[in-house]
C-alpha cells in the first residue's frame, strides 16, 4: 500500500511500513549511513542517518523510523548536518592518522564522511587508541585501532555466513569487537570468506597481500614465473578498467600480465573443465552403489574449511575432488613441467582470484600432503588491479593475447564455476553424459541460474532419477543440510557457495561490491556459455589429451594421486 508522505517541502510516495532511509532512496535522495546494510535488519547504531521529522523532539534514525502518511522529514537541516558532523567528528578523535598509508585510503567510508561535511580541521581530541594488529591469519589482516564499531562486520558474519567469528566485547569505553576469547583470528573459526573486510569501511579489517613481494621473483632468472586466474577475476577486471563488453577480456588479462613479467599465463577454467571430469566420474559410482550421498562439492575453500570445523560428520559427503586452481596448479607442477623440460622446483605457480579463503587453502593440510605447496602466492582481484596499476599498464591500449599451452584450451563448464549454481549445472553435463552416452537435450538449466538462494533440479537418466541442488550463501547451506540430516530434503548431488552469488561475490573482489556490479557479471558469465559451442568438460580436447599422457582417465588411480585429496576435522574454538 503506498501513502503520501512530505520529505523537504515535497510530497512523495513511499510504501507503508518502510523505514524512512528506504523511502528516501526510492525517490533518490541520498542519506549518509555506516550501520545500515539492506540485506540486514536496522539497528540505528551510527546515527549518521538522523532526520528531521515533525512532531519528534529529537532526530530520529531514518535506517529504523517507519514512515507514516504525511509524516513531514527534513533531511539536510542546519540542525540534521550539525549532528552528522558531530558523529564523523567522535569518529575521528580517537581513530588514527595514518591515511596516507592505509589500505583504504581514498576508498574509505569515514574519510568520505568527512569530506562530504566538511569537516578539515580536529575540534574534538579523544585518548588514541592502543591496540595491537592481527596478522595471525592467512587471509585477514585485523586493526582494532581503526574500528568504528558499526557492528558491520559482527553482522554480516553471524546474519549472512551464520559463523559468528566476531563479536562485541566489553562496555561502555571499552566496547571492542573480537573473537571468541579474544583469540587471534587465525586460531579462531573464520572460514576466511573475506564477506566481513568486503563490508568493512574502514581499514579495521584488510586483506594479507602478496603482490608487492612478486617483484624479486619476477626479476629472478633461475625463477619460471606461472600465473593462474580463475573465471571470476576476468569479469570483474572488466567492470574495474571500463572494458567494452564485447572486449576479449581473456586475452587483455593474458597481455598485461606478460608485460607485468611473467613468463606463462593460464586459465583455470582448464582447471574446472578437469574438476568436472573428476567429480562427475566420482558421482557416477557413487550414486550407482548409494553410498555417502548426497555428494557435496568442495571447490569453495571457506566451504570445505567449515565442514572440517564445523560439521565434521559430512566430511565423507564431500567429493575428495580437489578445487580448480588447485587441481591446475598439481598439473602445472607435473604436466606442463614435463612438457617444457622444466625441473619442478623452478616454478614459482601464482593464483589470482576472488577468493581470500585461497590464501589459507595454499597452507592447509590438504594442499602439503607431498610436503610441498603447488600454489607459491595467492592474489585476489583487488591486488591484481593494484599490479597493473603499480606497472603502469594501460588495458585499454592493449593487443589481445592467447594464453599459453597446454592448457589454452577450456569450455564454458569451466567458466561457469564464476557463478552460484554454476558448477552444479557444468558437472550434471557430463554426468548425463558419462550414464547416457550422449549430450543433454538441452544443457543450459534455467532452475540453476536466478537469484534463489536454493535451486533443485530433477534430470532422468538409465539409472533413476538425480536430484540436484545449488545453494548460495553459507547461512542457508546450514539449514539445508540440518534438513538432509533429518530426513526432511533429499538430494544426490548439492553445490554450496558461501559467499552470496558464488565467487563474482567472493571477499577479494573490488570494493565497494555493489549488487549491480554482482548481477552484471553473472549476466556476462551467462553470455560466454550462450556463445560457446563446447559447453561440456568432456568436449575439451586438451583435457583428453592430459587423461591420455598423464592421469589415464577420470576416477583411476593416477588420477586420484594427482587431483584428489583428503579432508580431515580441524578442532577450534566455536
Amino acid at each position: 500500500m503506498m501513502i503520501k508522505i512530505e520529505v523537504n517541502n515535497r510530497t512523495v510516495q513511499a510504501r507503508k511500513g518502510e523505514t524512512i532511509l528506504s523511502a528516501l532512496g526510492n525517490c533518490g535522495i541520498h542519506v549518509p549511513t555506516i550501520c545500515s546494510m539492506a540485506e540486514l535488519s536496522p539497528t540505528g547504531a551510527c546515527r549518521m542517518c538522523v532526520v528531521e521529522v515533525e512532531g519528534q523532539e529529537k532526530l530520529v534514525p531514518a535506517c529504523s523510523f517507519p514512515v507514516s502518511e504525511w509524516m513531514k522529514i527534513r533531511t539536510h537541516s542546519p540542525r540534521v548536518l550539525r549532528a552528522r558532523k558531530t558523529n564523523v567528528e567522535l569518529l575521528l578523535s580517537n581513530h588514527p592518522d595514518d591515511c596516507l598509508y592505509c589500505e583504504r585510503n581514498g576508498n574509505c567510508e569515514l574519510q568520505k564522511l568527512a569530506e562530504d561535511l566538511n569537516v578539515r580541521d580536529r575540534r574534538m581530541r579523544g585518548r588514541k587508541s592502543k591496540l595491537k594488529s592481527d596478522h595471525s591469519g592467512y587471509g585477514i589482516i585485523r586493526d582494532p585501532e581503526k574500528c568504528i564499531l558499526c557492528s558491520r562486520c559482527v553482522r554480516v558474519c553471524e546474519e549472512i555466513i551464520g559463523v559468528s567469528t566476531l563479536d562485541f566485547v566489553n562496555r561502555g569505553s571499552n566496547l571492542k569487537i573480537e573473537t571468541a576469547m579474544s583469540k587471534p583470528i587465525g586460531f579462531s573459526n573464520c572460514i576466511d570468506c573475506g564477506q566481513c573486510l568486503i563490508n568493512c569501511p574502514t581499514g579495521a579489517l584488510i586483506e594479507k597481500t602478496e603482490f608487492q613481494n612478486l617483484d624479486h621473483i619476477l626479476d629472478d632468472k633461475e625463477k619460471i614465473t606461472v600465473v593462474q586466474y580463475t573465471p571470476a577475476v576476468a569479469v570483474s577486471l572488466a567492470d574495474e578498467f571500463d572494458l567494452k563488453g564485447n572486449a576479449d577480456i581473456k586475452g587483455v588479462m593474458n597481455a598485461a600480465l606478460r608485460k607485468i613479467g611473467f613468463d606463462y599465463i593460464f586459465d583455470s577454467s582448464f582447471g574446472g573443465d578437469v574438476v568436472v571430469m573428476e567429480q562427475a566420474s566420482e558421482f557416477v559410482e557413487r550414486f550407482g552403489k548409494k553410498s555417502n550421498l548426497p555428494m557435496i562439492t568442495a571447490s569453495c575453500p571457506s566451504f570445505v574449511k567449515y565442514i572440517e570445523e564445523f560439521s565434521p560428520d559430512l566430511i565423507s559427503n564431500l567429493t575428495t575432488v580437489k578445487s580448480p586452481h588447485q587441481a591446475m596448479a598439481s598439473l602445472i607442477k607435473t604436466w606442463f613441467t614435463k612438457l617444457n623440460h622444466i625441473a619442478p622446483e623452478k616454478v614459482f605457480s601464482v593464483l589470482i582470484t576472488t577468493c581470500t579463503a585461497s590464501k589459507y587453502e595454499v597452507h592447509s593440510d590438504e594442499s602439503l600432503k607431498s610436503g610441498d605447496r603447488d600454489i607459491d602466492a595467492v592474489l585476489s582481484t583487488r591486488e591484481l588491479i593494484r599490479l597493473i596499476k603499480l606497472n603502469g599498464i594501460d588495458v585499454n591500449k592493449l593487443e589481445t593475447e592467447p594464453s599459453d599451452g597446454p592448457f589454452h584450451a577450456t569450455t564454458s563448464a569451466g567458466k561457469l564455476f564464476a557463478v552460484s549454481g554454476g558448477e552444479a549445472e557444468a558437472t550434471v553435463r557430463s554426468i548425463y553424459y558419462l550414464i547416457e552416452q550422449k549430450e543433454m537435450p538441452e544443457p543450459r538449466m534455467n532452475k540453476f541460474r536466478g537469484s534463489r538462494d536454493v535451486r533443485e533440479v530433477s534430470v532422468e537418466t538409465k539409472q533413476g532419477e538425480i536430484r540436484i541442488a545449488s545453494v548460495s550463501g553459507l547461512k542457508k547451506a546450514m539449514k539445508i543440510l540440518e534438513e538432509i540430516k533429518s530426513g526432511k530434503r533429499e538430494y544426490d548431488f548439492i553445490e554450496i557457495m558461501v559467499c552470496p552469488d558464488g565467487c563474482v561475490g567472493g571477499g577479494g573482489q573490488p570494493i565497494p561490491l555493489l549488487e549491480s556490479d554482482i548481477r552484471a557479471r553473472i549476466r556476462h558469465v551467462y553470455e560466454i556459455d550462450k556463445n560457446e559451442t563446447l559447453n561440456a568438460a568432456h568436449k575439451n580436447s586438451a583435457v583428453r589429451k592430459m587423461y591420455e599422457e598423464l592421469a589415464r582417465a577420470p576416477w583411476s588411480k593416477e588420477s586420484k594421486l594427482l587431483l584428489h585429496t583428503e579432508h580431515e576435522e580441524i578442532k577450534v574454538l566455536k
